[in-house]
């Protein structure tokens, strides 16, 4: 269901979270090859060609060793196989096979999920071929010559990689909507959880995965399913002590990466606090849509200037979400909870949405006319050449442009800005992808446009 997702294997210190980061286009905070309990699976969405899938990075492989958290990454790396359509092998091309090497091959020929193997650290293509005959040994096919630093043999890797994926058309669709519900602890997750759950209540199913011991449910608004994530209750790391809590709260982190729509639920008594504002830059940071959602309004003293006073507040403490929408409720009394619902669909729909490519360029055209770049000291001017939509969930539209560097932070907001006013992209983040291109390459794809036409 949903995009195919292909997990990255290997030993520790071989280079397989540099490749993540490749793969996905991204400089994520991927956390070292370290044993210890974060080294979680991470998802990072990614395209090649006309396919879009996830790559999930693993901890660090260490089979005969049960010290520390390396059971725990053993169990990551298969549950990550478990739901993958394809495996990237990673190997160190320049120590050679290793024993570990070997083990984990040997446990890989055993698993059902295709596997290519990538030998990374190879960042000549003469270099390449030779590191990479080595690894013939391994018995694992074609090794692939990569240099996950500099990108070179990526394009190979993922040329053959992509013949694995189930075809389009059968990646089943699903109208079910994900919505994680996630705050600090007593904002009233739970209750808000109960609150839109009321008797209506389906489905009660566990999820397998990282998240298998968490609980979903499932309800129905007439034809639409929606599956209701609770999560714990997220404070301040310096306050959470390694134990049961630490697990919860690393599993509300997962539900966020796995979800269409998350509700951020603030004490409408207590405000918005820092910690709110770090969750905030989480959603947005995992790409997820997201709605405000003020709780227990029905314990605020209020006058007629109460709720424009608060959502003043609102704008300011939580500016950086000025997408989203809010909505002021009381879990405890019913009130407005429903309409949550209906916002959650507005977000949803914006976060999957499409546009075509004339379309783009039609905003993109009308917002050059009213704001053109400008000039630097130099007496050169940025140029946006044309833009098209890489990818949904959130909206991802990549620019090209003849260099980057010319756009200050200011007129990227500014076409952001546009967009978002243009084309209605309520309730979800939105990613501009900057590139550079040189005037012979433009050259070239006009030249290409013009044939085609």
């Amino acid at each position: 269901m949903g995009s195919p997702i292909v997990a990255i294997i290997g030993r520790p210190n071989v280079g397989k979270s540099t490749l993540v980061n490749r793969l996905a286009g991204q400089q994520s905070a991927i956390v070292h090859d370290e044993p210890g309990v974060t080294r979680d699976r991470t998802y990072l969405p990614a395209y090649w060609t006309d396919r879009e899938f996830q790559v999930v990075d693993t901890g660090g492989l260490v089979f005969n060793d049960d010290t520390e958290f390396l059971p725990l990454i053993r169990q990551q790396a298969m549950a990550a196989l478990a739901e993958a359509s394809a495996a990237i092998f990673v190997v160190d091309g320049q120590t050679g096979p290793m024993p570990a090497d070997q083990e984990i091959a040997e446990w890989l020929r055993q698993q059902p999920v295709p596997v290519l193997l990538a030998v990374n650290k190879c960042e000549s293509p003469e270099q390449g071929l030779m590191l990479a005959a080595d690894f013939w040994e391994l018995g694992l096919d074609e090794p692939f010559a990569v240099s996950a630093i500099h990108g070179s043999g990526t394009g190979e890797l993922l040329d053959a990689l992509i013949v694995h994926f189930p075809p389009p058309e059968e990646i089943s669709e699903t109208n079910e909507i994900k919505v994680a519900i996630v705050g600090r602890p007593n904002v009233g997750k739970s209750s808000l959880l109960n609150a839109l759950v009321g008797e209506q209540r389906a489905i009660v199913s566990p999820i397998s995965g990282t998240t298998r011991d968490a609980i979903d449910t499932i309800i129905e608004r007439g034809e639409q399913t929606y599956r209701l994530i609770d999560t714990a209750g997220i404070r301040k790391k310096k306050n959470v002590e390694y134990g049961p809590e630490f697990f919860s709260i690393n599993r509300a982190f997962k539900a966020i990466k796995r979800t269409d729509v998350v509700l951020l639920v603030i004490d409408a008594v207590d405000g918005v606090t820092e910690q709110d504002q770090k969750l905030a830059g989480r959603i947005i940071e995992e790409g997820r849509a997201c709605i405000i959602v003020v709780n227990k309004w029905d314990a605020v003293e209020k006058d007629s200037y109460t709720i424009y006073d608060y959502e003043k507040n609102l704008q300011e403490r939580l500016h950086f979400t000025e997408w989203a929408e809010t909505i002021f409720v009381s879990a405890m009394t019913g009130q407005r909870v429903e309409k949550i619902l209906e916002v959650v669909n507005r977000a949803a729909e914006s976060h999957k949405r499409r546009v075509s490519t004339s379309v783009i360029n039609e905003v993109l055209e009308e917002a050059l006319k009213w704001h053109s770049p400008q000039v630097s000291r130099g007496g050169r001017q940025g140029k946006i050449y044309y833009g098209t939509q890489v990818k949904s969930q959130p909206p991802t539209i990549a620019l090209f442009v003849n260099e980057a560097k010319r756009f200050n932070d200011n007129y990227r907001r500014y076409i952001e800005r546009q967009f978002r006013k243009q084309l209605g992209f309520i309730g979800t983040p939105i990613r501009l992808l900057w590139r550079s291109k040189n005037v012979r390459e433009m050259e070239g794809v006009n030249a290409n446009r013009a044939t085609r036409v």
